[in-house]
């Protein structure tokens, strides 16, 4: 499997494509890195250096690398974190360049904009090409629970009413919809699920809710989750390896004390995932 991931760049630290590029190479896939940025370490510490590349630098790397041919091998397109509307354009440029080269491929979308206890930290016009443009084009998507209702102009909170807000995403264009965080109110004390749904039904999967903010996390469960759906086609199957390997990298972080995730020191989680939680089917 070979896959195209459109994302951001740090040094120090792992988000963007420097979270996702090694659990994805672990697993066995081809991953072709277009950067978005080449900052020193992510913006949540308040400071750091380095470029944004211009939209047409990135779409220049893409050209170059259709001009090896190589559009007709990829898969799958990833785009995560998008920090302006031209980076937006050439993503969606990028997608329908490969998709005329390999019909076969899909676009993953992970739909960057915020989350509930932070609200937005995007652009304005983020959410709006999001919503209108990107996600329509896009096969499958993995926004949290707040990215969700605001995809859908909904408040999804119980798994009734998220299920409802997944339909009206998946009316929006994506077959298939990862909800990365559902915190429903009948969930039991200190816990956090997962829920995927496609085509074949919706499936859902509790774990304990860790005591850490890791950035990052999000970037690893899209990559995870798209490498292993596009590889088998079963939903039940790819949010159980995701959730297994994202647990353990998540409870590796926490027990070292670390800011930054534990990424390579938790890479036989990704190889090998323990499968550790139940997932339930609910439709």
């Amino acid at each position: 499997m070979k896959i195209l991931s459109i994302q951001s760049a740090v040094a120090y630290g792992h988000v963007g494509n420097s979270a996702a590029v090694f659990p994805l190479q672990r697993i066995g896939v081809e991953v072709l890195p277009v950067y978005t940025v080449n900052f020193s370490n992510h913006t949540g510490y308040g400071a750091w250096r380095g470029p944004m590349i211009s939209p047409d630098d990135v779409r220049d790397v893409i050209t170059g690398i259709e001009e090896r041919g190589a559009f007709g091998g990829i898969d799958v397109i990833l785009s995560g974190y998008q920090g302006g509307e031209g980076i937006g354009e050439v993503i969606l440029d990028a997608v329908a360049r490969v998709k005329a080269a390999n019909p076969a491929a899909i676009y993953a979308c992970d739909p960057v904009m915020g989350n509930a206890k932070s609200g937005c930290f995007v652009a304005p016009a983020i959410p709006i090409l999001l919503r209108e443009r990107v996600v329509p084009a896009a096969d499958l998507i993995t926004p949290n629970q707040f990215e969700l209702g605001f995809l859908t102009e909904t408040e999804p909170d119980t798994l009734e009413s998220t299920l409802a807000s997944v339909d009206l995403a998946r009316a929006m264009g994506p077959s298939t919809v990862l909800v990365t965080s559902v915190e429903r109110p009948d969930r039991p004390e200190g816990t956090i699920e997962m829920l995927a749904v496609d085509d074949a039904g919706a499936w859902i999967v509790q774990t304990p809710l860790l005591p850490l903010k890791a950035n990052g996390s999000g970037d690893v469960t899209a990559a995870l989750f798209t490498a292993h759906y596009r590889s088998t086609g079963d939903a039940a199957d790819a949010l159980a390896r995701t959730t297994s390997s994202v647990f353990d990298l998540l409870e590796r972080t926490h027990a070292s004390g670390e800011r930054e995730l534990q990424l390579v020191e938790s890479q036989e989680a990704y190889a090998h995932p323990r499968m550790q939680f139940e997932v339930r089917q609910v439709r």
